[in-house]
């Protein structure tokens, strides 16, 4: 299943789809559908948010307007050039790097900064017992130190 119909990747393309491309913007949309779950996550495929259709959509639409993966093509005095298909991009379904940003701030799976216990090798943790933690500035009030049920010791 893809999170877009067909029918709504056809209303975004300027032309009518023959029966070869038809079968390629299928697969094109199942691809982008496993792309899209891959980045950010396997969202229902009934009702996926809103900005996950719509970028399925763009990069199912970008591979049906260049299936080839042509960086440029001149026919005449006619030059047509993609400029945002390079690599191992080209000639397949992708997403840019904003949209798999987007798509990992959804998710909730976007990189963080986490903060993490570190210490020394061979060294053990020892339990607080106290009630308040001294302050380093001069005339400041013990700050109370709380256990692990979040109540103050």
């Amino acid at each position: 299943m893809a999170y877009a119909t067909l029918d709504e990747l056809k209303a975004r393309l300027d032309w009518e789809l023959d029966d070869d491309e038809l079968r390629i913007a299928a697969g094109a949309l199942e691809d982008a559908s496993d792309l899209a779950a891959g980045y950010g996550r396997d969202w229902p495929e009934e009702r996926p948010p809103r900005l996950v259709r719509t970028l399925v959509l763009k990069a199912a639409a970008r591979y049906v307007r260049n299936p080839h993966g042509y960086t440029q093509s001149r026919a005449g005095d006619e030059t047509l050039a993609w400029g945002e298909a390079h690599g191992r991009d080209a000639g397949s379904v992708y997403f840019t790097r904003e949209e798999i940003k987007l798509l990992e701030g959804l998710a909730g799976t976007r990189p963080t900064l986490t903060s993490v216990i570190v210490s020394a090798w061979d060294t053990r943790t020892r339990p607080v017992r106290a009630g308040l933690v001294p302050v380093d500035y001069d005339g400041g009030a013990p700050f109370p130190m709380f256990s692990d049920d979040g109540e103050p010791w």
